[in-house]
């Protein structure tokens, strides 16, 4: 087993690949690998280490192991294989063997060309840590074949694995590389989806609705379409699924997957909206208050949600939508919603000062507006 290490916990992620890491990394690997460099690779990985930020660390790792193994790479990926730790069994775990993060991007950086040693070394490695990113440059380079070899291992009898088959697909998934041509036609990965739409684990089923949820950002229609005919005779699981897929789509107001969850165009009704206090500084919580009035006979779904258009530098405006609430309003009656939202900056949002307008957005339709003056002093 690797050597433990005093060094204190590490207070950000990066820190994690410091010193005692690599020390640890280098130790699993030559204890598959008597003849493994281990010093040299240790000084490898960590010079300069200090400036480095998260995923250059990973690449720093992964650049020492190709110049500490031997160099041809299916032998050097054997041996790093051969090194990994146990399977996991369920993904409660997934998050304790960070450790092998730079073995997959190892392969990222030298699997092309090598498409039979590559997938078997993803498959292994996604059974102890994760392969999602290690997989994406060969989607880019063997597109077709690397679909049919995932689409293959759905089977998998590891959880891991099958939801490595969607996970390591998904067009735009977040710090990955961009799958372009899936973004453009991402008709080669339905089946992946189909085959996974009904998994038994639930960890399987969200890399699905996240999947769905991507390819929502360029073919909104497409995956509205898709989730209907999932409706049919579906699972409580897959429902869940297409619950989950289209929450942007729901949250930016699409009228088709508004309507697969319930929400129709209201009907007769009447929306009053105002917002309190009409002016306040940054810190300032205000109070949203919608008033509804049905002349309906039939009861309606409602979904309320608000689209505040932020003030930003020069002027312009952005705008974000906040949940709010849903709720079943019966015909013929009236119900008061006032929801609080606190304005103040973020890490990814500054404030500035001016009018902000706010649509009270129902049903994805903007059914009434108030605004906002917020000051800075």
């Amino acid at each position: 087993m690797p050597e433990s290490s005093s060094e204190p916990p590490p207070r950000l992620f990066k820190d994690r690949f410091g010193a005692a890491a690599a020390r640890q990394l280098g130790q699993q690997v030559q204890e598959t690998w008597p003849a493994f460099p281990r010093e040299r690779f240790v000084k490898l990985a960590t010079a300069g280490l200090e400036a480095l930020e998260f995923h250059a660390r990973i690449q720093q790792f992964s650049g020492a192991l190709r110049d500490t193994l031997p160099s041809d790479y299916e032998e050097a990926i054997g041996i790093l294989v051969a090194s990994l730790p146990s399977p996991l069994e369920n993904e409660e775990e997934v998050s304790c063997l960070w450790l092998q993060w730079p073995v997959g991007q190892f392969i990222a950086n030298h699997g092309t060309g090598h498409f039979a040693a590559s997938f078997e070394a993803m498959e292994a490695l996604t059974q102890r840590h994760s392969a999602e990113f290690a997989v994406r440059p060969l989607l880019a380079a063997e597109p077709e074949r690397s679909v049919a070899r995932l689409l293959e291992l759905t089977r998998h009898p590891s959880l891991h694995v099958r939801r490595w088959c969607s996970e390591g697909s998904r067009p735009r998934l977040p710090w990955g590389l961009r799958l372009r041509h899936f973004c453009k036609d991402p008709a080669p990965l339905w089946p992946i989806l189909e085959a996974l739409r009904d998994d038994p684990s639930l960890y399987v089923r969200r890399s699905v609705a996240n999947h769905l949820n991507d390819i929502a950002k360029d073919h909104p229609d497409a995956v509205v379409a898709r989730c209907r005919e999932w409706l049919v005779d579906a699972t409580l699981g897959r429902r869940w699924i297409v619950g989950h897929a289209l929450r942007s789509l729901i949250k930016a107001g699409h009228p088709g997957a508004l309507e697969l969850q319930g929400y129709r165009v209201p009907q007769d009704l009447t929306v009053s909206f105002s917002i309190q206090p009409a002016r306040a500084r940054v810190g300032t919580t205000f109070s949203f208050e919608l008033a509804f009035t049905s002349r309906s006979s039939r009861n309606q779904a409602i979904m309320a949600d608000f689209a505040v258009h932020f003030v930003r530098k020069g002027g312009r405006a952005s705008r974000k939508v906040f949940k709010g609430v849903t709720f079943d309003l019966e015909g013929g009656c009236s119900r008061i919603v006032i929801k609080a939202l606190p304005i103040r900056a973020t890490t990814i949002r500054a404030l500035y000062p001016g009018v902000h307008r706010v649509e009270a957005q129902i049903n994805g339709l903007t059914l009434a507006e108030a605004a906002f003056d917020l000051v800075m002093v």
